[in-house]
């Protein structure tokens, strides 16, 4: 072969496994408003094709589902106990000749089922909000337990970043790109948001596209062998001012959860945060109410206003203190920004409550940012940088994570 019939096979091979490393994969997310939790849909078998709901969830290292909602069970490939595949799974076990995995539910008891691969399919997309053509995960390993949730739920889709098993990674490994995944969390049950596994560098949500990216700030994981996405904390501000913190309540960082509803904060913390909100509410005219349960939820908050002259609408950031994170950028602190439509939350017509809850004294977790905060924020996870990037709220853009 020639000199230039071997460079432009390399060329060749070179952009081959560039177009892959730039792949990526789409599936929905769709909100469930009565528990509001978030969950995903794809199809699962070979034999026949089964639409599986998983509840999404950052911590769960093995995707489990309930296999009596599968159409055919003919297709699944029982893992061994003696299989490499098996002794590579936290939480493994066994049953006689077969593996089993043990996986603490988010929502709800224990469940113990047996491991099995399947095919798993899903769509392609180019960055956009709607999928391109179908792919298939030919060997998706996931437990089958007895057992699932509450309706529409019929398991958990792991995507923690310990092992070799949550779903983005057997995803990533499987068709060579790039180990990092982002989420766009709805914040309406009419229509669905966005996950995206692998690939390219931009997201097209409109009003953003390849030559109008959609900017996203950066900061380091804590970490992630712990199987957790933790991010490290400097400073609390509410409309610019920092809270009076002592330097050790932000020591443990705040943890990542899309199964936590509203974000729980250490009681110092929450105090010194509710505080400061309400010493702001109140100078534009909001009026301080006793603590209120969410309305059809099972949420009490504490920190209640009647909304007086910020009801010009909350939804739109008019008149609501701003809260602020500070976090570790690459050239010092930058800080993530929450307002209106995710630092409060309505209860009744015309009485809104500080989105965030008192964990108490001593929580497993300083701080836990949940869905509510996270609606309507591209957020992504990048294994290969170990960072978090995370978007400005899309409603401030006149957009959202939402596709009708």
């Amino acid at each position: 072969m020639g000199g230039f019939t071997r460079l432009i096979v390399f060329v060749s091979m070179f952009a081959a496994i560039t177009l892959i490393s730039e792949a990526q994969y789409y599936l929905p997310i769709i909100k469930h408003e009565p528990s509001k939790q978030y969950y995903t849909v794809f199809d699962i078998g070979s034999a026949a094709k089964s639409h599986v709901t998983l509840a999404i969830d950052l911590e769960t290292n093995l995707t489990w589902l309930n296999c009596r909602t599968l159409k055919s069970i003919s297709s699944l490939r029982l893992i061994t106990c003696q299989s490499s595949t098996c002794k590579s799974i936290p939480g493994n076990g066994c049953d006689g000749k077969y593996c089993l995995y043990r996986q603490p539910n988010p929502l709800g008891k224990p469940v113990t089922g047996r491991v099995v691969q399947d095919k798993a399919t899903f769509s392609t997309t180019d960055g956009g909000t709607s999928p391109l053509s179908e792919v298939s995960l030919p060997r998706f390993t996931f437990s089958c337990a007895t057992q699932g949730l509450s309706l529409p739920v019929a398991g958990v889709l792991g995507l923690s970043p310990a092992g070799e098993f949550s779903f983005w990674r057997q995803v990533t490994t499987a068709f060579n790109v790039i180990p990092k995944f982002a989420l766009c969390l709805p914040s309406s049950v009419f229509g669905a948001g966005h996950f995206y596994v692998g690939g390219v560098n931009s997201y097209n949500i409109p009003p953003f596209n390849g030559s109008n990216p959609l900017p996203m700030t950066m900061t380091p994981l804590k970490n992630v062998d712990s199987g957790k996405y933790v991010i490290s904390v400097t400073s609390i501000y509410v409309d610019g001012v920092p809270l009076p913190l002592k330097p050790s309540l932000l020591e443990g960082g705040a943890k990542i959860s899309t199964v936590v509803p509203y974000t729980v904060l250490q009681t110092d913390i929450y105090n010194a945060l509710a505080s400061a909100f309400t010493l702001k509410a109140t100078k534009i005219g909001m009026s301080k109410v006793p603590g209120m349960r969410e309305f059809l939820g099972t949420h009490t908050f504490e920190t209640c206003f009647e909304e007086g002259s910020s009801r010009r609408n909350i939804e739109e950031f008019v008149n609501v203190p701003v809260i602020e994170i500070g976090l570790p950028g690459r050239a010092g602190e930058v800080k993530w920004r929450f307002h209106g439509a995710n630092t409060v939350v309505r209860v009744l017509e015309t009485v809104i409550c500080l989105a965030f809850v008192d964990g108490g004294e001593k929580p497993h977790e300083p701080m836990v940012i949940g869905t509510h905060q996270l609606q309507d924020y591209m957020i992504e996870f990048d294994y290969s940088t170990r960072r978090m990037a995370f978007s400005e709220s899309l409603l401030l853009h006149n957009s959202r994570c939402l596709t009708m």
